[in-house]
C-alpha cells in the first residue's frame, strides 16, 4: 500500500469524525505522558510547491526567449543568435530541484547560453511570488488528517516557516487549519522561502521557542519538521531533534546528508511515529 492510499484511507476515517475528536486504534495511549512542541515548516510539509515551482521555470524560460528573440531582430544579422530551448518536463525539473541542482545548471540545461541566464534567473525571482502563481500552491495529502491526530494528542502545534507570514495565514485559513497552530511565525520577505536562508530560519525557531517558554530542558519533547537544509540546521542550531519530509524540495539522499534524527515520507507518516500510532507500517 502506498503513502497516498494510506492517506485516503485515513481521511475517509476523518470525513466520518469530521470534529476532529480522533478514535485511536485499541491499545495505544489516549494522551503522550508529557505533551510534545512540534514546530513545522510549512513549504513542503504542508505545502505542495512543485506546480507553482514548476510554473515558474516555464514562465520565466519562456519569458527569457522572447526578450532575446525581440532583442535579436533588432541586432545586425551577424549578431544574430536564435535560441533552441529545451523545456524540462516537470519530472526532471522537480528531480533536478530535489537533488539541489542550481538554477544556472537548469538554465544551461535548457538551453540558454551565459547572456541569457542572469535574465532568466532574475524572472525566476520575480514571478516565484506573484499572484498570478501563487494559487498553485497545494495542500500536501493527509496534512489535515496529521494536524488533527496531533492536536489531539494534546500537542503544541507552532508554525516557523521563511516564507511570507500573512500568505502562509491566508493558506492556513482558507484550508481551516489555523486554529490548529498555537503560533506562526514567518518573515515579510517574499524571497526568503525561495532563498532557504538557514539564519533566518534559525532566528525564527530561536523566537518561536522563546515566546512560547521552550527550552533546551524540553528538548526531548520537541521536534522541528521540514523538507530543507534550513529545517534541519535550525533545529540543530537549538538542539532539538530533527524529522527531515522526503515530500518536499529535498530528496531523501541530501536530507540524508544533513543527519537529521529521522526521514519521513511526508507530515502524517511523521504525526503516526511522534503520537506512537506504528500500524502503518509502510509510511518510511
Amino acid at each position: 500500500m502506498t503513502t497516498d492510499q494510506e492517506a485516503v484511507i485515513v481521511k475517509k476515517d476523518y470525513a466520518k469524525n469530521p470534529s476532529g475528536n480522533i478514535k485511536l486504534m485499541p491499545g495505544f495511549p489516549s494522551t503522550s505522558s508529557k505533551p510534545i512542541n512540534i514546530f513545522c515548516d510549512f513549504d513542503g510539509p504542508i505545502v505542495d510547491v512543485s506546480d507553482r515551482y514548476y510554473s515558474t521555470y516555464h514562465q520565466a524560460l519562456t519569458d527569457t526567449a522572447q526578450f532575446y528573440r525581440a532583442l535579436s531582430s533588432q541586432r545586425s544579422t551577424d549578431l544574430d543568435f536564435p535560441l533552441k530551448l529545451t523545456i524540462l518536463s516537470k519530472a526532471q525539473f522537480w528531480h533536478m530541484k530535489q537533488n539541489r541542482v542550481p538554477d544556472l545548471e537548469i538554465a544551461h540545461q535548457s538551453g540558454l547560453g551565459a547572456e541569457e541566464v542572469d535574465f532568466f534567473r532574475q524572472r525566476v525571482v520575480e514571478i516565484v511570488n506573484s499572484s498570478d502563481l501563487l494559487p498553485l500552491d497545494k495542500l500536501q495529502p493527509g496534512v489535515d488528517w496529521a494536524l488533527n491526530l496531533l492536536r489531539s494528542q494534546g500537542t503544541k502545534l507552532i508554525l516557523v516557516t521563511l516564507r511570507d507570514r500573512d500568505e502562509a495565514v491566508e493558506f492556513l485559513e482558507r484550508h481551516g487549519l489555523k486554529q490548529l497552530f498555537a503560533g506562526i511565525y514567518g518573515t515579510t520577505n517574499s524571497q526568503a522561502a525561495y532563498q532557504n536562508y538557514a539564519q533566518v530560519k534559525t532566528q525564527l525557531l530561536e523566537q518561536a521557542m522563546r515566546e512560547h517558554q521552550i527550552t533546551q530542558m524540553d528538548a526531548d519533547w520537541s521536534w522541528m519538521i521540514g523538507d530543507t537544509e534550513a529545517d534541519i540546521l535550525a533545529g540543530r542550531a537549538m538542539e532539538i531533534p530533527t524529522i527531515g519530509l522526503t515530500c518536499g524540495i529535498r530528496s531523501e539522499r541530501q536530507l540524508s546528508q544533513l543527519q537529521p534524527t529521522l526521514i519521513k515520507t511526508d507530515l502524517l507518516c511523521a504525526a503516526h511515529y511522534l503520537v506512537g500510532i506504528n500500524s502503518l507500517q509502510t509510511c518510511g
